[in-house]
């Protein structure tokens, strides 16, 4: 199989239903030849990166806004980082809103597909979607992401002043332009440690907007396993109540039925003594039929 054509079919494979992965990807490996082992390793997703893989196959347009969003937020915190300017919070607002649109998009495909969306898979998929872009192949994750945070920026160098040597330069006199005032000395020490602080201070805040996140997420799920407790105990109730109820008309009819066994029992031995009687009476008429049928004359 053509190289191309493989990774066609490799594509095909993240777009099915999940329960589909695996027997399909067995499959591709058999005809793969060189590549089977290759195939074979391929991981089959969790619940939320399959998702979000669908989201990239089935709406790429919302893909390709989530992603935007996401490059322009990281080139705003390069540029804060470089010492340049870049307006970091309306950039944060414009990947949030777009994380918002793609994690409603995904959420709609997960029910489409008849996956049920707990809570836990919800928070997976917000969070994959907040780490995008990542290393794996778009439409191809095989695992839910982290959000890196500015580990992102990790390996960007932060703009410094110039190097100091060990040694004073001499102060050298500048000439001075007739009405001008003289320019500020910038201290490049003091400069650089700002700049990190607000690294820092960037990274505390992102690390803090995460936290918020979770927690919030981690509020709504035990708001909701609290109602669903709640909602068990008062279905347990009500079923204690039915049982309690069922139990008094089984009590009832059992009592009923004890009540009719006596008085069929009853109408069994007056059965019994009438059967007696008119056997005794049906022998006795027989007799007397025998004795009249002996005495008469032939």
């Amino acid at each position: 199989m053509a190289a191309r054509a493989l990774e066609t079919e490799i594509d095909k494979l993240y777009q099915l239903p999940l329960e589909e992965f695996t027997p399909a990807r067995n499959l591709l490996a058999k005809g793969a030849g060189g590549e089977a082992a290759r195939i074979r390793a391929l991981t089959k997703p969790p619940i939320a990166a399959w998702a979000v893989n669908q989201l990239y196959w089935q709406h790429g347009d919302v893909w390709n806004d989530l992603i935007a969003a996401a490059e322009n937020a990281r080139k705003a915190h390069r540029a804060i980082l470089a010492g340049r300017g870049g307006d970091v919070r309306a950039a944060g607002k414009v990947h949030e809103d777009a994380v918002e649109k793609a994690l409603k998009t995904t959420l709609g495909l997960l029910a489409a597909a008849d996956h049920p969306a707990t809570d836990a898979t919800k928070h997976a998929i917000a969070t994959t979607l907040r780490a995008l872009p990542a290393d794996e192949p778009p439409g191809r994750l095989t695992r839910a992401l982290q959000p890196a945070g500015f580990e992102m920026l990790s390996g960007f160098q932060v703009a410094a002043g110039p190097a100091r040597s060990s040694r004073p330069a001499p102060e050298r006199e500048e000439p001075k332009v007739k009405g001008s005032a003289p320019a500020p000395k910038v201290d490049a020490r003091a400069l650089t440690k700002a700049k990190h602080d607000a690294a820092s201070a960037a990274r505390a805040l992102r690390d803090a907007e995460t936290g918020a996140r979770r927690e919030e997420f981690e509020k709504v799920r035990t708001e909701r396993e609290e109602k669903r407790a709640a909602e068990a105990v008062e279905q347990a109730r009500e079923a204690v109540a039915r049982a309690e109820a069922e139990l008094e008309d089984a009590e009832a009819a059992a009592q009923k039925a004890v009540e009719m066994r006596k008085a069929a029992a009853k109408r069994a031995v007056a059965a019994q003594d009438a059967l007696s009687e008119a056997r005794d009476r049906a022998e006795a008429a027989a007799a007397d039929l025998t004795a009249l049928e002996k005495g008469r004359p032939r």
